[in-house]
């Protein structure tokens, strides 16, 4: 149990990593404020699915509201005593910015500066921790090590990725002139149970289950540092309990730390379902990047952060909720 009384602010809350994120809070006996569109990025119905496991939880409250509406962010933030937020509503996508740029301006930009906003006029505000991404490092090389905090991220190569750097930018400058602490986490393809239909593993094995073939793009050359949600939930909690120094802020990668090729994803991805896919090979598609791989020490060092969960263990996780969701030959 917390102890607390003030609620923490959690936003994306009928998204992948909020819903889950906000459950961890409850769970350890917090108050929690959730924020959520609800918008139709993908299937509202999934959306929604997420926030009816909140029913029964009395520490749960939810405002179905805009995060780029100034006023809304402020008044919650304001009346609710909010000292501490985890800023993770967004809209995600990299191919999905190519189609819809102006999504990207609101949500994203207009979104994060409304919620630094709402904080920095906060009474006695602690902590904001916030979506970032490992997109910002572009379309880098890998080598024998991972991508570390300390490398320019000047090179994004998806306006989705241009806007997550825009945001650490434009933290950085509140957090020195208004004095409030900020944590930006750089996600790594985050994956499991209750994930986002656009992802590739989730696609993969609807398309699979129903016997069609999937694209594989990049000719299945890429690889990604899949990192299961349990994990990044322990990453998240972990950074929100250890804030930076007043003024300060931070960039962390939180990631898995143990890139896999997609072509190894996706066998073991058909293992766990079961089912052998018909493979469609397509060229690298704009925006997207070879490969990632998170070098966790800085988390490591701060909160004892140690993924748990291996691809295998959570692919199979992921095909059994999905069986139950979906049922078996959804």
């Amino acid at each position: 149990m917390s102890g607390r009384t003030d609620p923490i602010l959690v936003t994306g809350t009928a998204g992948f990593i909020g819903h889950a994120v906000a459950h961890r809070l409850l769970d350890r006996g917090e108050r929690v404020i959730g924020v959520d569109i609800v918008n139709d990025y993908y299937d509202p119905a999934l959306k929604e699915a997420r926030l009816a496991t909140f029913q029964g939880r009395n520490t749960f409250d939810f405002h179905r509201a805009d995060i780029a509406d100034v006023e809304a962010m402020a008044a919650i933030v304001r009346d609710q005593g909010v000292r501490r937020v985890v800023h993770l509503a967004a809209q995600a996508g990299v191919r999905y910015s190519l189609e819809n740029p102006f999504a990207y301006e609101r949500s994203n930009l207009a979104g994060h500066l409304s919620i630094m906003e709402a904080c920095r006029h906060a009474e006695g505000f602690e902590h904001l921790v916030y979506a970032s991404s490992s997109s910002v490092y572009g379309d880098k090389p890998m080598g024998g090590a991972g991508f570390t905090e300390d490398e320019p991220a000047t090179d994004p190569v998806s306006l989705y990725a241009a806007t997550k750097r825009a945001c650490e930018l434009m933290s950085q400058s509140y957090a020195k002139l208004y004095g409030f602490p900020q944590t930006g986490l750089r996600f790594f393809t985050v994956y499991g149970p209750w994930g986002r239909p656009d992802m590739a593993y989730f696609s993969f094995t609807q398309k699979i289950m129903r016997g069609e073939s999937i694209e594989v793009f990049g000719e299945g050359k890429m690889a990604r540092d899949f990192t299961y949600i349990d994990d990044i939930v322990d990453g998240i909690v972990g950074a929100l309990d250890h804030p930076p120094a007043t003024g300060e802020h931070r960039v962390l990668n939180i990631g898995d730390s143990h890139p896999v090729g997609l072509m190894e994803m996706i066998e073991t991805l058909e293992d766990a379902i079961g089912h052998k896919a018909e493979k469609v090979m397509r060229p690298m598609q704009p925006g997207d990047v070879t490969a990632t791989y998170a070098d966790v020490s800085k988390l490591h060092a701060l909160t004892g952060y140690q993924p748990k969960v291996m691809l295998r263990e959570g692919l199979q996780r992921f095909a059994e909720w999905y069986r139950g969701y979906y049922g078996p030959t959804a």
